[in-house]
């Protein structure tokens, strides 16, 4: 408990260093990239709703974010493009004393152009303008932001955004309205400029740092919510807005869970502890995950189980280079997870399968690596913990990417569980209960952030994450 106060301590002591704004011109030449794109159409892009009570932290979505910067609800933005002209507006609530008592200082209509260097008007005005809009023009109607596309003809869950849009295409029956704009969002956002990258390393930094806390703090006995405070006051401290999903803290059996996040259990002196972390600094992400044990020393079945998730994510680096395609480092880790598994016994071979029981009682085979490793090799990272990167869309790596690489594997103890019942399923099961019971209860996750640029792939996650590197660490006193 003392090592936890002392982490405390330092983390609250720290000063955050904060990077240079967007230059002036970002976000109009993200605009203009997007209505490149469309042909002639009036696009529309609704922000984030108020949250339903007024004491709810409020997000602005990212498509409304990464086109105009406001971080204020209900607003709206609105780029015609016409005969080779493009006109835009942003909608923003209005000037409120009395509201702002509440829910505090709006930016209004002028600090709405101050900041996007666009027209402004009161979002009330929305209604008219698009009104005017869809009677004077033959223009069809890109919508994104808060915009999901769902109907209640279709028994879809729309939300806010969406019974607004359908309460427009009632009033014009003859309007074309098509939620293309998130799309073509997304396609910019995965490609990240210098200043986005420059956040994004910022994030990375101040979760470093809580990690690195978290390591020094941990002693057998505590709860995983006492880890979890340390790493999250950590992040407030260094001037990160919140997490950037929530934090998992998990310990024993919970390591084995992939989204675990309730982060109550005592953790035992056993036990590895995977922590899966992310700050959200100025809305950008990191996520970064090291798994480390309880006691300051991992046991020869956790040092087997580490060392290939390490070897793995090593394999997937050295094919995560600029023109490289992104599937080679997917193929490259998971040879390494499935030579791995096959050399400890907890599968029969690399290529080996089970049976799998289909609803019509026909059976299929998948791969004996999937009851280990369930998950892709890793995501981009920007406005959102799984942001798009470019390489999703050409398939190779390339300047302005970020993203993550986190192979893992959990021994669950009942994953011979979910074998079917068959023949040569309750054979493979009698075949590799010996090992599971050996391994079983280590989950292990190790997780880093890239970025891309001219000069090459660069890892910006610098935790220790070496067996020896991790244990040195677990050795020394918090300062």
């Amino acid at each position: 408990m003392k090592r936890l106060l002392l982490a405390i301590l330092v983390v609250t002591g720290s000063t955050p260093e904060l990077p240079a704004q967007f230059p002036a011109t970002e976000h109009l030449q993200r605009r203009d990239a997007l209505v490149a794109r469309m042909p002639d159409a009036a696009v529309v892009v609704f922000g984030a709703n108020s949250p339903e009570h007024d004491y709810l932290e409020f997000y602005q979505n990212p498509t409304m974010l990464y086109l105009t910067g406001v971080r204020e609800p209900d607003a709206a933005l609105v780029l015609i493009k016409q005969d080779g002209r493009v006109r835009g507006t942003v909608f923003v609530l209005p000037r409120d004393p009395a509201a702002e008592v509440w829910s505090g200082k709006r930016i209004g209509t002028a600090g709405a152009t101050e900041l996007t260097g666009l027209p402004a008007r009161s979002r009330p005005e929305l209604d008219a303008v698009l009104d005017s809009i869809a009677g004077a023009t033959s223009l069809p109607f890109y919508v994104g932001g808060g915009v999901t596309g769902a109907s209640a003809g279709r028994g879809g869950v729309m939300t806010a955004t969406d019974q607004y849009v359908a309460a427009l295409r009632a009033r014009h029956p003859d309007l074309q309205i098509q939620p293309v704009v998130n799309d073509a969002v997304m396609r910019l956002r995965g490609t990240k400029s210098p200043a986005e990258l420059a956040l994004i390393r910022k994030a990375v930094d101040i979760t470093v740092e809580s990690h690195l806390h978290a390591m020094r703090a941990m002693e057998p006995g505590m709860h995983e919510y006492e880890i979890e405070a340390v790493i999250e006051s950590g992040f407030r401290r260094q001037g990160a807005e919140r997490p950037s999903f929530a934090s998992i803290v998990g310990s024993g059996p919970n390591a084995t869970v992939l989204h675990y996040n309730a982060n109550d259990r005592n953790i035992d002196a056993g036990d590895v502890i995977v922590m899966d972390i992310g700050a959200s600094y100025m809305g950008y992400a990191a996520d970064i995950t090291r798994t480390i044990p309880a006691n300051g020393t991992f046991s020869e079945e956790q040092r087997q189980i580490y060392q290939i998730v390490r070897d793995a994510q090593a394999a997937a680096e050295r094919n995560a280079k600029p023109g490289m395609r992104a599937a080679a480092m997917v193929d490259s880790a998971r040879a390494i997870i499935a030579a791995g598994l096959s050399r400890l016994g907890l599968i029969e071979s690399p290529t080996a399968t089970y049976d799998v029981r289909a609803r019509d009682g026909s059976a299929r085979q998948a791969s004996q690596i999937g009851l280990y490793y369930m998950h892709g090799l890793g995501h981009g990272i920007g406005l959102e913990v799984h942001d798009p990167d470019q390489y999703y869309f050409t398939g190779t790596i390339a300047a302005g990417s970020a993203f993550t690489i986190e192979p893992g594997i959990y021994v669950r103890e009942n994953v011979l569980d979910i074998l079917a019942d068959t023949p040569r399923n309750r054979a493979l099961i009698a075949k590799l209960r010996p090992s599971v019971e050996r391994y079983r209860n280590i989950g292990v996750r190790i997780e880093d952030d890239y970025i891309v640029t001219d000069n090459g792939l660069e890892w910006i996650s610098r935790v220790p994450r070496e067996i020896a590197e991790i244990e040195a660490v677990m050795r020394r006193a918090t300062p």
